[in-house]
């Protein structure tokens, strides 16, 4: 027989030390702020969504005697402003300008390279990130990985996670009209997202946010649903989210893959959970498979959210592990 394993408790959230808001042009300014050790190792944290934002809890994945820990919210949402929910400008939200704020939070905050740390679409982001810089890159930490391939898209919104999640599909396309239920999801979403009549863009937010929040742990809390359905968050977080699969993640079909050889010097871990609905594990191998010297860890009794306890244990091994280079 096997011992079970000790799953690790996480690290305490501790307080920013530092805080502020950072012009990043267009009109756009993006929340950050720092925790941990200010001489510690620098990492960054990129949260999913796109449009889900930071919490307190992000801070929880490294050890705040080790990590100099910077958080920030992408533009369009969390703390940043302007707020989706209040007009934000998507035509300036892209994976390029996104790269580009994080390249200009770096050099406000002086660091001259930093350990990157991404789940869901912040692995997305974060290898996208890497590829444009990978001078920048100390390590790679990824959870729950998304390549923002159309056929990840299609499993996702087109029907395939249906198979495993009937019930809550129901509800998911119960907010489409019936003549747009043969279509496109992701485009019939948009064009309830952006219905000139506000009830009908909320209540459209709110259903494809939800449908996300009770499909991404094997066992759902009902806390991660309910804030699913919060509806200032909904609207930044569906919005931003469908802006970025209807243009295709701004990214060219395979491209992350494709240009892995640029970034397959840099240490890297990969943690998936083997029960991702979301995510599912066929994408990470595909990654690991391209990229065979990073460390790829499925973990048997998990889905697709970071705060699982299997999935928090090996994103914190992986983080305790990269803290002394």
């Amino acid at each position: 027989m096997h011992a079970a394993r000790v799953i690790r408790t996480p690290y305490p959230p501790t307080a920013p030390h530092l805080s502020g808001m950072l012009d990043v042009g267009d009109g756009q300014s993006i929340a950050w702020e720092q925790s941990g050790n200010p001489d510690g190792k620098p990492v960054v944290f990129l949260h999913g969504g796109p449009g889900g934002g930071t919490t307190p809890d992000h801070r929880r994945f490294f050890d705040p005697q080790a990590y100099r820990v910077v958080l920030f919210d992408q533009r369009g949402c969390g703390r940043s402003t302007p707020h989706v929910a209040d007009g934000a400008d998507l035509s300036v939200n892209t994976t390029g300008h996104l790269i580009a704020d994080i390249e200009k939070l770096r050099a406000h905050l002086e660091i001259e390279r930093w350990q990157v740390f991404g789940g869901s679409w912040g692995s997305t982001l974060a290898l996208a990130y890497a590829q444009a810089h990978p001078d920048r890159v100390t390590e790679l930490v990824l959870r729950g990985i998304f390549l923002l391939r159309r056929s990840e898209i299609d499993w996702y919104y087109n029907g395939g996670a249906s198979a495993i999640f009937p019930d809550r599909w129901e509800q998911f396309v119960a907010a489409v009209p019936e003549s747009d239920r043969d279509s496109d999801l992701v485009e019939a979403y948009h064009r309830l997202l952006h219905d000139p009549d506000p009830d009908v863009a909320t209540a459209a937010a709110v259903a494809w946010s939800t449908w996300e929040g009770s499909t991404s742990e094997l066992v759902p809390r009902q806390e991660h649903v309910d804030r699913s359905a919060e509806e200032r968050f909904a609207l930044a977080f569906a919005r931003i989210e469908n802006h970025y699969f209807v243009n295709h993640g701004f990214l060219e079909e395979n491209q992350l893959l494709d240009r892995i050889d640029s970034i397959a010097h840099i240490p890297a871990v990969i943690v998936q959970g083997r029960y991702d609905v979301v995510c599912p594990v066929t994408t990470a191998w595909a990654l690991h498979r391209a990229w065979p010297s990073a460390r790829l860890h499925i973990v048997d009794d998990a889905g697709h959210a970071a705060a699982e306890p299997g999935i928090t244990d090996r994103l914190i091994e992986a983080t305790d592990s990269f803290r002394g280079r």
